[in-house]
């Protein structure tokens, strides 16, 4: 007796952009920092973006995640157009099913770590899962740190409370804006390996702007941006794969050339 083929499962976006266009200025002085962009950031993935600077990686970055709208095109949070929401409702989107990660950390000064990490239940009137909390702060090893204010905590440590905020929602997509830009070689290692986990763990799905090769190495995926195009997509590729991409579009770009793979 012959099994029938079973069906194919096609990988799912959790962020789906399409005919993204986003245009700084009007007129004379306008520019157009993504220029019809067509991308899928698939559920339970690690996607680094890459390219060199105004190559449209953050505005990028701000308009899959809902904190900037697109000039034109569609972007797509799971099945929630994000461009018929009202900012009352983006905003509930933004709280409930996105979590961020910035270069500066984004903490509020005056709160401990624990009611850092809270913030965004509290914003979105949200009871927390305690359980899910204990384990997520166990994950960054912050337990002993839960009282102290980010001006007692290094570099590495406010980073990590920022990670632990991100997760405490368990969000559908963590957005990355240079995540390991201000830290040292090892502190990055171990908040690169807590976004890994997120996504090997809790088929979270990580999106991430970074300019450096080996925080891009630990993606599953290497979208690489020029003049706000893509210009090449690359699956899992290593350190000097990745290297030797960028010192390509940035030779390119600096002789006024149009990157030739």
């Amino acid at each position: 007796m012959n099994t029938p083929p079973q069906p194919r499962t096609e990988p799912v976006p959790a962020v789906a952009l399409r005919g993204v266009r986003k245009t700084h200025g009007r007129h004379a002085s306008s520019v157009q920092a993504l220029d019809s962009v067509d991308l899928d950031f698939f559920a339970g993935t690690f996607t680094a973006v890459m390219g060199p600077s105004g190559s449209g990686k953050s505005t990028l970055l701000h308009c899959a995640a809902g904190l900037d709208r697109p000039s034109a095109g569609t972007v797509m949070l799971g099945g929630t157009d994000l461009a018929g929401l009202s900012e009352t409702a983006l905003t509930r989107q933004r709280r409930t099913r996105v979590g961020f990660v910035f270069q500066a950390f984004n903490l509020v000064p005056a709160l401990t770590v624990r009611e850092n990490i809270l913030l965004p239940s509290r914003l979105a009137h949200v009871r927390p899962d305690r359980r899910w909390l204990a384990e997520v702060v166990e994950r960054v090893g912050l337990r002993d740190r839960l009282r102290h204010r980010p001006a007692q905590l290094s570099g590495g440590e406010q980073q990590r409370v920022a990670i632990a905020r991100a997760l405490s929602v368990r969000p559908q997509v963590i957005f990355c804006d240079e995540p390991t830009g201000a830290l040292d070689t090892t502190t990055a290692a171990r908040v690169l390996a807590l976004l890994r986990q997120a996504v090997d763990a809790d088929r979270q799905t990580v999106v991430m702007v970074t300019h450096d090769p080996v925080a891009a190495s630990y993606a599953d995926r290497v979208v690489f941006l020029a003049d706000g195009r893509i210009v090449d997509d690359l699956a899992a590729p290593g350190v000097d794969a990745i290297a030797e991409r960028l010192a390509h579009l940035g030779a390119a770009r600096a002789g006024g050339e149009a990157p030739s793979w």
